[in-house]
C-alpha cells in the first residue's frame, strides 16, 4: 500500500486580544499624536479617533480595527507626508542577520479615514537606505517581501486624502486586499501606489475617485496583482500605469510589472490622449532622468532600464 505524504499544517492566523477601556479612552481623547495599536479595537457609530495609529511588527499581527462607520483622523489637520493616519510597518532587525519583525493578518473595516494609509517594510518608499543596500545583491525581491507586512485586509472603508497618496503599498508588501471601499479627496500624485517588489495584492470592487495629479493607480515594479471590478473617475488623468522606475534614489529595481490582471473595471472621465488613457503597459519605456543612478550591477533595472512587463492581462475593461 502506498503511503501518502502528510497533509501540510494549516496556516494559523494570529488574533489580537480586544482593547481594554483604558486604550479605548486614550484613542478617543483629544490630540493627534501617534499611538501604537496592538489590540483589536471596535468603535461605535459617531466615535472619532484623532490619534494617528501605528501598527508595527508582529506585536500588531492579528489586529482588527472595526469602525462600524466611525471616523479616524482629522480632516482639519495640517497636511504632512510623514503624519500617516494609519501606518502599518515592519520593525528593522536589532542585530545584523536577524529577520525583520513584520505584522500580518491585519483587518480594517467600515472606517471613514481622513488622511493617508501607508504600509511598508524595508523602506517607506523605493529610496530607503536599507532597501537600497539590499537591492545591490541577488535575491532582493525575496528579501524585500520577507521583510514587509503581509495579509492586510481593508474593506468597506473610505480614505479621503488631502495631498499625500491615500493608500501606499511600499516595497515588498504582499497580500493586501482593498475591497468594496472608496478612495476620495485630493492627491498630489496617485490614488494608489504599488511600489517595487510588492506582489499578490487584490484591488477589487472599489470606487476610485481621488482627484490626482497623475494616473490613478501606479503599478511600479509590482507583480501578480489583481485590479478588478473597480469604478474609476479620472478627472482628465490616466487610469492604471504599469512600469518600473529605473535608478531613482540609486535603488536597483529587480522585479518587473508582470503577470498583473487589470480587468472588469469601468473608467470615466479620462479623455483620449495617451497621458489620459485608461491603461498603459510598460508606460515608461525605459526612459527616466534617474536611470543612471543604479548603474554597475548585472541585474534588474541596473542592467536594463526597460519596464520589462510581461504576461499582463488588461482586457476587457469599459470606458464611459
Amino acid at each position: 500500500m502506498m503511503t501518502l505524504p502528510p497533509e501540510p499544517p494549516a496556516l494559523v492566523r494570529p488574533v489580537a486580544a480586544p482593547c481594554g477601556a483604558e486604550m479605548r479612552a486614550r484613542l478617543l481623547a483629544p490630540g493627534d499624536e501617534a499611538v501604537a495599536l496592538t489590540c483589536s479595537l471596535r468603535l461605535k457609530p459617531g466615535d472619532r479617533v484623532r490619534k494617528r495609529l501605528v501598527l508595527e511588527g508582529s506585536a500588531a499581527s492579528g489586529v482588527t480595527l472595526d469602525c462600524d462607520g466611525a471616523a479616524i483622523g482629522r480632516p482639519d489637520a495640517p497636511v504632512r507626508l510623514d503624519a500617516h493616519t494609519i501606518a502599518i510597518r515592519s520593525r528593522p532587525p536589532s542585530r545584523p542577520g536577524e529577520p525583520w519583525d513584520r505584522p500580518s493578518d491585519i483587518r480594517i473595516r467600515d472606517c471613514a479615514i481622513h488622511g493617508h494609509v501607508r504600509i511598508w517594510g524595508m523602506g517607506v518608499n523605493g529610496q530607503g537606505p536599507l532597501l537600497r543596500a539590499s537591492s545591490t545583491g541577488p535575491g532582493h525581491t525575496e528579501r524585500a517581501q520577507a521583510a514587509a507586512p503581509t495579509r492586510v485586509t481593508i474593506t468597506g472603508t473610505t480614505i479621503t486624502a488631502a495631498g499625500p497618496i491615500p493608500l501606499y503599498l511600499g516595497p515588498g508588501v504582499t497580500g493586501v486586499s482593498l475591497t468594496q471601499s472608496r478612495l476620495a479627496g485630493r492627491s498630489d500624485a496617485t490614488a494608489l501606489y504599488l511600489d517595487a517588489e510588492s506582489a499578490d495584492n487584490r484591488i477589487a470592487d472599489n470606487d476610485i475617485e481621488t482627484s490626482t495629479a497623475r494616473e490613478a493607480v501606479a503599478v511600479d515594479g509590482s507583480a501578480r496583482n489583481r485590479i478588478t471590478g473597480n469604478r474609476f473617475v479620472l478627472n482628465g488623468q490616466g487610469g492604471v500605469r504599469l512600469y518600473r522606475n529605473c535608478g531613482e534614489g540609486g535603488t536597483v529595481r529587480h522585479q518587473t510589472p508582470s503577470d498583473n490582471v487589470v480587468t472588469g473595471n469601468v473608467f470615466r472621465g479620462g479623455g483620449g490622449l495617451f497621458g489620459a488613457a485608461p491603461i498603459v503597459v510598460n508606460s515608461r519605456g525605459g526612459w527616466g532622468l534617474n536611470c543612471w543612478q543604479d548603474a554597475g550591477y548585472p541585474f534588474g533595472s541596473s542592467l536594463d532600464n526597460d519596464d520589462g512587463g510581461t504576461g499582463n492581462v488588461v482586457e476587457p475593461n469599459a470606458v464611459e
